[in-house]
């Protein structure tokens, strides 16, 4: 079995999802929140304001 390196998803951090509903949309991060399975959601905020959310998983970090 193959580890992914961890997901460094933070408030304020720009994001492209890479897969999901939201596939090819950018934005910022804006609310980080755990489920009680385990599963990380966000809030991902476009540069026109439209505000969307989808699993951390779905999200690669733009690095700066």
């Amino acid at each position: 079995m193959e580890e992914k390196a961890p997901n460094l998803v933070v408030d304020g951090a720009h994001c492209t999802v890479i897969s999901g509903v939201h596939t090819g949309k950018s934005g910022t991060v804006r609310d980080i929140k755990t489920g009680k399975t385990g599963h990380i959601s966000i809030t991902i905020v476009q540069s026109n304001g439209e505000r969307f959310k989808t699993l951390a998983k779905n999200v690669v970090v733009n690095q700066p």
